[in-house]
């Protein structure tokens, strides 16, 4: 049941435009049960069964029939003054940038006024427009209603089916080029990364001395620290090394001066590296790198074919695994 929250109502600014909004509400339910029930009576056999079983009814309506299109005119001049009146608010509030654009972005309200035949039955689109007009002030919650609950689920129902079946199209298009041997990797390699090497080179150079500048530099001594500490571990560990402090006399001095120096080796080796790729000299290591996974058209090795063929194998592998999940109907597990 559709409830109305009475203290957004009273709270809101726009108090008024929501009241007319209501009363506007309530005047299309009647102009459209007016005329889905004119549309009804239009039909020979209905007023002919209303003149056998209720003819008082049809004596009745007979005349308003014959004179809908006044009827309906009464409706249309209600709704293109309220109309005018918002156009006239929203120029006086700036609300749009233009002061035409009102009419344009409210289209279906005018079509709708437009008293002929089908074109009435788009004042529907009003109702539906101020209802989500209402449901944006949370004067009124749709959510909870058990029409809006059965529409979303099977929109949601049709449009999954819609997307799994257009995925699954693309994916196997995508997985018959592949095994086909389609150029686009070829394409991707040589017109695309390959002419972009040098700017590659720059980028990933940037983003390692930025990482290694954040990460390394304010923990340099944490991580010498630890590098010696394990280096230490593992040379205690060593056997060969365990021996020389049965050396006489210099045995443990020996040892411990060895497992200092290789301590010190290895932290400055690695101090070294990381201060490397964390200043611009590390661009020449990165270019090299990326020369290797984009070379030169006409610098592929022989066995690349070979390596072709199992990475489209896996490609198709993994298309064929995204298919399989594709293929699962969530809106199932939600039926009752």
């Amino acid at each position: 049941m559709l409830q109305i929250n009475r203290e957004n109502l009273k709270s809101s600014h726009q108090l008024i435009w929501l009241i007319i909004d209501f009363l506007m509400l309530g005047l299309l339910i009647i102009n459209m049960a007016f005329i889905i029930w004119d549309s009804i009576y239009n039909f020979v056999a209905v007023q002919n069964l209303l003149k056998e079983h209720l003819p008082a009814v049809q004596s009745v309506y007979h005349p308003i029939h014959e004179n809908f299109l006044f009827y309906d005119l009464i409706f249309v001049s209600i709704f293109l003054t309220e109309f005018f009146l918002r156009w006239g608010y929203a120029i006086k509030a700036r609300v749009y940038d233009r002061w035409y654009f009102y009419p344009f972005l409210h289209w279906y309200d005018l079509i709708g006024c437009i008293p002929v035949g089908s074109l009435r039955f788009l004042r529907i689109l009003r109702v539906i427009s101020i209802i989500y007009r209402l449901h944006q002030y949370k004067i009124i919650d749709v959510t909870n209603t058990r029409t809006y609950r059965f529409v979303s689920f099977y929109y949601e129902a049709f449009m999954e089916e819609l997307s799994d079946r257009i995925v699954l199209k693309v994916l196997s298009g995508i997985q018959a080029e592949v095994k086909r041997g389609s150029p686009l990797f070829e394409k991707i390699q040589q017109d695309i990364l390959y002419p972009r090497r040098a700017m590659l080179s720059d980028w990933i150079s940037q983003r390692v001395a930025e990482a290694a500048q954040e990460g390394y530099v304010p923990n340099r001594g944490a991580l010498r620290s630890y590098l010696e500490n394990r280096v230490d571990h593992a040379l205690k560990q060593n056997l060969e090394l365990s021996r020389l402090k049965y050396l006489p006399v210099v045995g443990p001095t020996i040892q411990e001066t060895l497992e200092e120096a290789v301590g010190d080796i290895v932290a400055n080796v690695i101090h070294q590296i990381l201060e490397d790729l964390a200043s611009a000299s590390n661009h020449a290591f990165i270019e090299d790198i990326v020369n290797v996974f984009l070379p030169a058209p006409g610098e592929l090795p022989e066995e690349e074919e070979a390596r072709n063929d199992a990475l489209i194998e896996l490609i198709t592998d993994i298309i064929e695994a995204v298919k399989g999940q594709v293929r699962v109907k969530h809106w199932r597990a939600e039926l009752p």
